[in-house]
């Protein structure tokens, strides 16, 4: 018998952020230099899985909907959080592959604009009874 996935899960923004937390770890090891490991590279790493934890936890307190909107706000300041880094990454001429800088940075605002609208949705339609 299968199990059911959790119902973050089930949730785009949660799927884009953990497909794109993978994306940029995978970028940090393979298109940084070296020095770059525990500098940026770190930085890039933290706020991206930053996104994708608040999304759970937000998720976790969805009874209360103010505690679901902080956490989806974090989330979404972590998001730009993000963008700032890679540009950074990019700017300083760390990340030289324009096609891997310009995909990250596309997904990236893709995702930042999805928790900013789900945001709004719970804001508009949340009702703690049923949550």
């Amino acid at each position: 018998m299968k199990s059911e996935p959790f119902g973050y899960k089930k949730l785009r923004i949660w799927q884009d952020a953990r497909d794109l937390t993978i994306a940029i770890h995978g970028m940090t090891l393979r298109n940084l230099p070296k020095f770059e490991m525990y500098e940026e590279g770190s930085q890039i790493r933290r706020s991206m899985k930053s996104v994708k934890s608040n999304i759970v936890e937000g998720f976790g307190r969805r009874r209360h909907k103010a505690e679901y909107i902080r956490f989806l706000d974090f989330s979404y300041a972590s998001a730009l959080e993000t963008v700032d880094h890679l540009e950074t990454l990019h700017e300083t001429g760390s990340l030289t592959d324009i096609e891997i800088f310009a995909s990250l940075n596309e997904r990236l605002i893709h995702l930042s604009q999805s928790i900013y609208q789900f945001t709004k949705g719970v804001q508009l339609h949340h009702n703690e009874d049923r949550a």
